[in-house]
Order: structure tokens, then sequence, then C-alpha cells
């Protein structure tokens, strides 16, 4: 696609950036039975699309695929939170909290500020959370705020910590009860706008450096020097010879790599009717009874609906593609709730729910005893190297998505003696990305800004082609028909899965879900004859 102007004042996609059926068909050709790539990544969860940006940015040739679709697994079910490392701290993991910190910094301000943005929670100091477990609150929020300085985040991108009236408390988080409400505590910790448009970003990002882009090719073998492959659309079999192979697979790491050990959590989140809980101006910690340092949190989206998470529970078995919700989780979390809200949430509000799966590396050893809280596991991540020479990463976060795909990265190059350059993607802003000041100029709605950054007028703009296209997908969700068609044509959608449970989430509410579903096909029909 070119740079030129388009409708309203719009631009069309970064050069290379647009990724479509017909590019995917294209590359996929080229790299099975092709030359051999520099990088060949598995996974396009965050840090896989990261790690095929990263090898990208500094001139290697990169293939990255995925059995499903972008963001297809973990990095769709997040908290939508990009931590500070808090807890990390309190638990003294240090070096953890420290580069959890920094890297919240590198989305805020350089890399991804049109996603990432600042988001207040408030916990209410109600009769539940003594006096000692309030002081204890504040200690961690102001250590929280060091963290912050330490890792050069400026006070305009995070404002500091304070303490609340209780009239302030009540304005903040109107849904809690007021009976012995004794003020409370604000604080800022960063919040993506969508974690699956995230990953959309840095896929798109790696794509206009050249990777490419394989959505729906299944890796039936992998080696040191590339994968047996399947494109899952054909049943076509072929073979992908790689210099370097890196597996991001998270929580099915250990289904490629043998001696890969997975111990995985599952966090669970509900989604409610915003109007059930009233005006939200801020989120809410509510602190989990009989805990000293987890809380549920209460996180409007913006768009109608609120999500409240999250457990952390160990899951054993065979890993689902889509893990399932159990009843037990959705009780807690309503549980939770009903100890400090004044609104009753009862089980037929739920009107969705969602659970990831945290791909942690379990290191406790066969014989080591009883094995530890998932919540009590460190989210270091690691980078491992099999005998044939397969580079797997597992652990972390969200957050640090950047920092594992350097590491991982950066071992490739070392291991396989790559030509390449030291990692650039601190300081590389991904597609749409803009200053605030720029982002709050331009001519398209807030809410398309806040998705789609400098690329909101051009999505935007599609309207003033087909006036059809600015209908709401559905009532009450404020999706548009022209987002179906950006993602259709410039962000690897392939079906009415990509559209409605990654590149929107209208998804994660079944009935909205099933109300959008013709829409989306008949996006899917007009679009399949442009070529991408």
């Amino acid at each position: 696609m070119s740079g030129t102007s388009s409708p309203a004042g719009a631009t069309a996609p970064a050069p290379g950036s647009s990724l479509s059926a017909a590019r995917r068909r294209r590359e996929l050709t080229e790299a099975v039975g092709g030359l051999t790539t520099d990088v060949l990544v598995v996974g396009l969860g965050a840090t896989g699309a990261g790690a095929a940006l990263d090898a990208a940015a500094r001139g290697l040739s990169v293939v990255a695929v995925d059995a499903h679709d972008l963001a297809f697994g973990t990095s769709r079910w997040s908290s939508k939170l990009i931590h500070g490392g808090l807890r990390y701290l309190a638990s003294g993991q240090f070096d953890v909290a420290h580069e959890s910190a920094v890297e919240r910094g590198v989305l805020m301000e350089r890399t991804a500020p049109h996603l990432v943005r600042a988001q207040p929670f408030v916990l209410a100091l109600t009769p539940m959370v003594t006096r000692g477990q309030a002081s204890l609150a504040w200690a961690g929020l102001r250590a929280g705020d060091a963290l912050r300085l330490a890792a050069r985040t400026s006070r305009a991108t995070l404002p500091a910590p304070r303490r609340l009236s209780a009239v302030e408390t009540a304005h903040l988080a109107p849904s809690v009860r007021a009976d012995g409400l004794r003020g409370g505590l604000l604080s800022w910790d960063g919040r993506v706008s969508d974690d699956a448009r995230l990953v959309t970003a840095l896929a798109r990002t790696a794509a206009a450096r050249g990777a490419r882009i394989l959505t729906r090719v299944r890796v039936l073998e992998l080696t040191g020097t590339g994968a047996r492959v399947r494109d899952e659309l054909t049943g076509e079999e072929g073979e992908i010879k790689a210099r370097a192979v890196i597996n991001a697979s998270g929580v099915w790491a250990g289904d490629l790599v043998d001696g890969i050990r997975i111990r995985p959590s599952r966090g669970t989140h509900l989604v409610l009717r915003g109007d059930l809980l009233g005006p939200l101006p801020a989120g809410l910690h509510i602190p989990i009874p009989g805990e000293n340092n987890r809380f549920v949190l209460v996180l409007p989206q913006g768009d109608g609906r609120v999500y409240v998470g999250l457990t952390d529970e160990p899951v054993d078995g065979e890993i689902p593609d889509v893990p399932e919700v159990p009843e037990t989780d959705i009780g807690f979390l309503l549980d939770v709730l009903g100890s400090a809200l004044a609104v009753r949430v009862g089980r037929e509000d739920v009107v969705g729910a969602f659970a990831g799966l945290r791909p942690l590396l379990d290191t406790t050893g066969a014989d080591s005893g009883a094995p530890a809280r998932t919540s009590d596991i460190s989210r270091r991540h690691a980078v491992l190297t099999s005998p044939d020479g397969v580079i797997t990463v597992v652990g972390g976060k969200l957050t640090t998505y950047r920092r594992m795909a350097q590491d991982a990265v950066d071992k490739a190059v070392a291991a396989r003696g790559l030509i390449a350059g030291p990692s650039t993607t601190a300081s590389l802003p991904l597609v749409g990305a803009a200053s605030p000041d720029r982002l709050g100029r331009l001519p398209a709605p807030a809410r398309l800004g806040r998705r789609y950054g400098t690329e909101a007028p051009a999505v935007h703009a599609l309207a003033a082609h087909d006036p059809r296209l600015a209908e709401p997908v559905l009532p009450g969700q404020p999706v548009t028909r022209a987002e179906l068609v950006w993602a259709a044509l410039h962000e690897g959608a392939l079906d009415e899965a990509d559209l409605l449970d990654r590149r929107t989430r209208i998804g994660l509410v079944p009935d909205d879900r099933a109300a959008a579903l013709e829409v989306a096909r008949e996006v899917l029909a007009e679009t399949a004859t442009t070529v991408g």
C-alpha cells in the first residue's frame, strides 16, 4: 500500500504493513520450499510477534507462523493492564519489578502511546480494610512510584498516588458501599486499550520491516533448522528452512520441544454490562479477604462493558485451545465483589467470561514436594536452548513481551552466528503510534484514536465512500462496519472469529457475538475480491 492521501485527510496504512489473505497466500508459497530464512518464529502472541519484529528490525529475514490467528492464545486474555511491577516488588523480585516498570514506560512513552495509557485505580478504605492494611497498601503505592522514577517514566505519564477523602472516594467509586467509608487510595498504572490489538500492531510493524506473518500455519515437527508445517486452510504440507528457530508458543511450548515443563495458571475475568455498576470514573482495587497483596480488579472498558478479574489457579492436564471458565472462578469473583459493592451483582448479570493461561516455567522439579501456588511462582522469563538448537522463550507476562523477544533474538543471533545489530525495539514506534498531543488532534473520533492511533482517520474515512460503514455492528456496541472492513483489508482477519473475537472484542459476550455474526459474514464476502 502507498502512503498517499485519502478522504478526510486520512492516510493509507504504513507501506508494507497491511496483512491480508492475498499476502498470506503469496508469502506462504515463498516460505515453504523456498530459500532458508534467518529466523523462524513459532507463535504469534505478543512475545512471538515481538520476536518477529525484533529480528526484522535488525535486518534479518523472518518467517513467523501460528496455527490459529494473531493473539489467539494467552495474549488476548490478559487483564489489559501494563503493570509497573508493584506486586513483584512486594514479593522480593526486585529485578522483575524494575524490568516491568521499564517496559511499561517504553510502551507508554515511545512505542505504543496510542494503545497504552494511564489508568486510575481507587482502593476504597471500607471497614473490611484495616488501618494496618491501609498503611501497608499506601507504602506499596509509594514504592511503586519509586519504581516509576527508577524506570525514568515521567510524572506527566503516570501521576503520583495520593490519599482520598471519603467524599472524593465516593465520587470516583460510587458503587462502593458508603457505610463506614473512611477514604481511599488513588493510584495509576498502565492499561492497554486492547491486548489483541497490541499484538496486531506488533505483527503489522514486523510485516512493514519485511517479516512474513503467516496465520493458520501449524507446525507439525520442529527442529533447530526449521519446521514441517501444514496450511490449515488447504491441508497442504511443506517445510520451512531456517538458520535459527524461536519457539514462542507460550503454554504450548512443551508440545513442540521436549524437556520444557510449563505450569499454567488460569486467570479468569467476568464481563458485565457497564450500566450495572453505574459511572466508573476509575477502576477499583477490591482486596481479596485473607490475602495481603492480592486484589480483584474492576476495569471499565469504555465500550459499555466492565471486566472483573482475576483469579490465579493452577491448571492440570491437556492444554485447551480456548480455556473454559469454571463456575468456581465465577463464584469467587462475585463473592469478592459482594464484599465491597453496594450494588448486588448476581450470576445472571455475568454476560460473558474469559480465561487465559499464564505460561509459567515449572522449575520445582518432580521430587520437590508440595508444589507452590501458581500465584507464588516467579514471573521471570527464561530463554532455553534444546539439544538440537531450538530456542524457547517462556514465562514472563504481557508487559515484558518486548524484553522477552529481545532476549530470544539475542540468543538466536549469538548461537547461530547471524549478522545482526543490537535490538532497536525499545525506541521503535508501532504502527499508529504518535504523541498524545498529535493523537488528540486527529480528525477522527477519540475512541478510534485509542484503538488505531494515526490510522484512525483512515478507518473513519471508509464511511465517506459508503455510509453503511458508519453504522454500529450491533446496537449498544460502538464498533462500526468500517472497523470490520479495515480488519479484513489490512489486519489479516480471515474469518468471522478473527473479526469478532480478536480484531474487535464483540465476541466476549456470546449474545453480542451471535447478533453480529451475519454482519461479519457480509463484510468478509464484500472484501473477498479486494486486493490486499
